[in-house]
């Protein structure tokens, strides 16, 4: 059962990192302490765990119970906890949703199928048929997760509308369209339905003009590092404080910059390699095909997190 069945995806949900021992295997007292830490932040409505930030895609479906355990021990009384369902075959999905809901998570994050890349834009009673099979076996809130077209796994916006009339469970959407112009088409569109669905942005790249578009929260990696900024900033952007939110946006702003250069792959690597930096993680081990960071890159996060006012005492980010 959902330790909070009443919960809606909305405002400030970080998605948190995972903590590797030398040889992958997962260091669960780091990443409780991790979790620990960022859940610790006044202001969030929930943490997200197995995404693309704790290399879902890399873990065993025990491992990605066992993720969602740890985390549920550590904080699900506190805040609500979303899980990621990572599977190409909707049979699958269901079956992640099924025990995800039974450990007590209180919404799940549902990636797309893979099968989808070969045309699923023009197939949309696939995407429907998908999201109705997990829906089929779990009442949890869903949130899809919304690439962008290039990426050929995108749901185009008359799908998703689709999807929300036809899945009532759907409650929100992570909009990673990168497009400014789509995104507040689908803010203005999904939110206005008349059962609507939110929009949780995660272009964390350019996060202050995602939010004045009118997003109803946010879901994204980069609050693993800078949970307190991100709330800061989503507050001032809610009472139209929009001095405040430029201020905040300016300490947020080096740190987006060295995240998300490209490789874009390489975006959690450099977060675990801050959290190193930062004294709130031992290792910044990945599991491959991921590699970790050279000391050129490693270098240029230490001048972001310096040109961001974040030093390595233990705090978070500490918006002034």
């Amino acid at each position: 059962m959902p330790r909070f069945p009443h919960f809606v995806p909305h405002g400030v949900i970080p998605a948190t990192l995972l903590a590797l021992h030398d040889d992958a295997s997962i260091d669960e007292r780091g990443t409780r302490r991790h979790v620990r830490a960022v859940a610790a932040t006044a202001g969030l409505s929930a943490i997200t765990v197995n995404g693309h930030a704790s290399e879902v895609h890399a873990c065993t479906p025990e491992e990605q119970q066992r993720i969602l355990d740890l985390t549920l021990e550590e904080i699900g009384d506190h805040l609500p906890v979303i899980s990621g369902v990572w599977a190409d075959g909707s049979a699958n999905a269901a079956a992640i949703a099924r025990q995800a809901a039974a450990q007590g998570a209180s919404a799940l994050l549902v990636f797309p199928s893979q099968v989808f890349a070969m045309g699923g834009q023009l197939r949309p009673e696939m995407a429907i048929a998908h999201f109705a099979t997990i829906a089929d076996a779990t009442d949890l809130p869903l949130i899809v997760f919304a690439y962008a077209e290039r990426s050929t796994l995108s749901y185009p916006l008359d799908t998703l509308v689709r999807m929300a009339e036809a899945v009532s469970s759907i409650r929100a959407i992570k909009d990673w369209s990168n497009d400014p112009m789509l995104h507040e088409r689908q803010i203005r569109t999904l939110q206005g339905l008349s059962r609507p669905v939110n929009v949780l942005t995660t272009h964390s790249a350019w996060l202050m003009a995602s939010l004045t578009l009118g997003c109803n929260g946010l879901l994204s990696g980069s609050g693993s590092i800078i949970p307190d900024l991100q709330v800061a900033l989503w507050q001032a952007v809610q009472a139209g404080d929009l001095t405040r939110a430029r201020t905040i946006n300016d300490r947020i702003y080096p740190l987006a910059q060295a995240f998300y250069a490209a490789p874009a792959l390489d975006m959690h690597n450099r977060m675990k390699e801050c959290l190193v930096m930062l004294g709130r993680m031992d290792r910044a081990v990945v599991r491959p095909p991921l590699v970790q960071i050279g000391d050129a890159e490693r270098e240029r996060l230490r001048a972001a997190l310096d040109a961001a006012g974040i030093g390595a005492d233990g705090a978070l980010g500490r918006a002034a």
